[in-house]
């Protein structure tokens, strides 16, 4: 990938990463919020009393924390490619460069989990 042998090629990777990774959780967060929008608007706009049904708000909010582990899943998987390529002079001594995979990793646990959280209910 690169012939400078220089630990800055690293870090612009190990950047792009937690870039994705802020971005999946962005993507989680927003499909939360549509999530509990639409438990809220039920709350408040039907008569008492009146079963929950699934409307539009909860599918596109599933949709929306699915993406975002979809994208930290794959932001994973090619950050461990260009670790791949890089040399190991690229890489400093001593550094842990797994770590940040392993921050994308629990977000996709945590995605799954959320996921799991909003189709069943309470726990």
């Amino acid at each position: 990938m690169s012939e400078l042998n220089d630990p800055r090629v690293f870090f612009a990777a190990e950047r792009t990463l937690l870039a994705w990774n802020r971005t999946s959780l962005a993507w989680m967060a927003f499909g939360f919020v549509i999530e509990r929008f639409g438990l809220f608007a039920h709350l408040v706009f039907s008569s008492p009393g009146e079963p929950l049904e699934k409307g539009i708000s909860f599918w596109l909010g599933i949709a929306f924390v699915l993406c975002g582990v979809v994208i930290a899943m794959l932001s994973a998987l090619q950050y461990r490619k260009v670790l791949k390529t890089l040399k190991p002079v690229e890489i400093p001594h001593g550094y842990r460069a797994g770590l940040g995979m392993l921050a994308n990793l629990v977000v996709v646990v945590l995605g799954m989990t959320l996921i799991a959280y909003l189709f069943v209910g309470e726990f």
